[in-house]
């Protein structure tokens, strides 16, 4: 919640504009360099509300902050309200405001939905890759803020479980595989399998450059013209149309190898500590969109050309005409998003669908949720694509086909290595014996935090060396500023002090650094609700980050075991455990676990 006097603030100004109070809040921000005030108010944030002018609403704040009892001084710089708070009332108003952040929900009961978000998605015919881990960090943590804001969350996960690309693998094991098993191989069975994937691509490969050197005139022609001319793509064609016949060997050997795969995904999501309430497979879900397409045709939503394509005309959405059945009337694959959303909305009734996948996607999505209008369905004005950019390494993009992927697995114990290299170099004793559980947590936390802290949209290069250091803008960083109060309250307790919560005097901290530092901590409640509100992470983790770092400025400035006296250690104690209890909570919005010593 925000601090009581800006809460104060928000009642008095709807009174003043005839507005409903609950409405709108007051966010404040820090003040520039140059101004001596402990917040600024920023009226233009409010026009949209109060539906005035900005300065018209300064006049106002100004007027009202003058007469209450907690405000020191008020400077009104057009717009913008500059404002100091008496210091026995800042850190008690402040401090407040972020306990009661922690421990409620950010939105209003009133306000409060069912949200059903799917993410991660993978295909069955390859491990997860980075790629993938950046999907499920967005969409864990972003669940996680929705929950924060008091939703009911629904983490669903559409396994892509049939097609050519599934066939690909299969057919490449049957030719090269020899029935090996992931324990013969001594392999998790997704990395089994995405063996066999790159094996296909390999052969494919060959078969078309032998193709080309017999035939001449087909130089010229790309991967996909020439598929089906290769002796491997037309088998794999041949194997989907079985698979879709029902084909008992086909779909033994499909069950087996997905039965392998799901194994290794749920090893792989369980390191990473993500969980599903519902896994949806395609498999059983793809034909439910092509019945929902021919009654749209028979209700004369959809059309159908003359070569017996079915289509949807979506031109007053500027997105042309989209084919939902084939001539031969096979489905595509937005045919089956159809049928799946469906499918969803039935089962749990949300009143928003969530998809997170990658911004090559938005036409698809834009398509889909035109389409699911078209069906005359009032939830698809909540459907929402959070669309995210592509991860690639410093030394370039990733492909899957040629292998050259960074396996999540792989990722997870080069980062085990280095945090676990990185703590024992700070550890001047004998190793400790948790020394594996911490490296765990700090390699987890480092993945996560640099795969949050940018928006979502942006196309990020991950960096496994710098994720992990303990100074600069990562999470191991602010994990370390956790444990440093931990640390610091049990030499507090060591020495014989007892720290009294009832007893705190705020008063008594009056310096810049702890008067900006109290200041901070009420900008929690902010920083989580613009992040739910926009759906992004890396507002909670750049404000997380910032704390961390005006927490190490105020203990490089003031000494807490070492105070002046009791009651002033007292106070900085009750501010320390504040910015840990943020940065715990926040932390573990973001998947972050804390360990208690670094």
């Amino acid at each position: 919640m925000n601090p009581a006097f800006l809460q104060n603030l928000s009642t008095r100004l709807a009174e003043n504009f005839k507005v409903p109070s609950n409405e709108f809040f007051i966010f404040p921000e820090i003040p520039p360099h140059n101004i001596d005030a402990d917040i600024t108010i920023n009226c233009f944030r409010l026009v949209s509300f109060l539906k005035v002018k900005p300065e018209l609403i300064a006049e106002n704040v100004e007027e009202i902050l003058k007469t209450m009892p907690q405000v020191g001084g008020v400077q009104r710089i057009k717009a913008f309200v500059n404002v100091n708070l008496k210091p026995e009332v800042l850190h008690q108003e402040c401090v407040e405001s972020a306990r009661n952040t922690i421990v409620n929900s950010i939105l209003a009961p009133d306000k409060h939905m069912r949200i059903l978000i799917e993410f991660s998605s993978p295909n069955t015919n390859k491990p997860l890759h980075l790629g993938h881990l950046r999907n499920n960090a967005i969409g864990n943590s972003v669940a996680e803020l929705l929950k924060k804001a008091g939703h009911t969350v629904i983490k669903v996960n559409l396994i892509n479980d049939r097609g050519i690309h599934i066939c690909k693998s299969m057919l490449a094991y049957k030719l090269f595989g020899n029935n090996i098993t992931p324990k013969e191989a001594g392999k998790k069975g997704d990395h089994l399998v995405g063996d066999f994937y790159v094996k296909f691509d390999q052969e494919l490969k060959k078969q078309i450059e032998e193709l080309k050197k017999t035939n001449p005139e087909l130089r010229e022609l790309g991967e996909e013209e020439l598929f089906l001319k290769t002796p491997i793509g037309s088998e794999a064609q041949e194997m989907l149309k079985k698979w879709e016949e029902g084909d008992c060997e086909v779909r033994n050997l499909w069950k087996k190898m997905n039965s392998w795969v799901m194994e290794g995904f749920k090893e792989t999501y369980q390191r990473m500590g993500v969980f599903f309430d519902k896994y949806y497979f395609e498999s059983n879900t793809y034909l439910y969109g092509k019945k929902i397409v021919e009654e749209g045709l028979q209700k004369g939503i959809f059309s159908k050309r003359q070569d017996a394509a079915i289509f949807a005309n979506l031109e007053k959405y500027s997105l042309g005409e989209k084919v939902l059945l084939r001539p031969d009337g096979t489905s595509v694959y937005i045919t089956q998003d159809i049928g799946t959303t469906l499918i969803k909305q039935e089962e749990f009734s949300p009143d928003q669908q969530i998809w997170v996948v990658g911004d090559e996607q938005i036409r698809h999505f834009q398509t889909l949720f035109a389409i699911m209008k078209e069906l005359g369905y009032s939830w698809a004005e909540r459907l929402t694509h959070l669309s995210y950019g592509m991860v690639n390494l410093p030394s370039g993009k990733m492909k899957s086909r040629e292998g050259t992927v960074v396996d999540a697995d792989d990722l997870f114990e080069e980062l085990f290595n280095l945090a676990k290299n990185a703590t024992l170099k700070r550890i001047d004793s004998e190793i400790p014996e948790d020394i594996n559980e911490r490296a765990e947590l700090i390699a987890m936390g480092a993945l996560k935090f640099m795969l949050l802290k940018f928006n979502p949209k942006t196309t990020i290069t991950f960096d496994p060396q710098a994720s992990v250091k303990f100074e600069g803008d990562t999470g191991p960083y602010v994990q370390y500023a956790c444990a440093r109060i931990n640390s610091i309250l049990k030499k507090c307790s060591e020495s014989g002090f007892e720290y009294n919560p009832e007893s705190t005097n705020f008063a008594l901290m009056s310096s810049k650094e702890e008067r900006e530092l109290s200041v901070f901590c009420s900008l929690y409640f902010s920083s989580l609700y613009f992040a739910i509100e926009k759906l992004d992470p890396s507002i909670l983790s750049s404000y997380l980050l910032d704390l961390a770092k005006k927490f190490s400025r105020f203990y490089r400035e003031h000494s807490i075991l070492n105070a002046e006296n009791d009651s002033l250690r007292n106070a900085r104690i009750s501010l320390a455990l504040t910015v840990r209890d943020i940065l715990k909570e926040g932390l573990a919005i973001l998947g972050i676990q804390v360990p208690e010593a670094m």
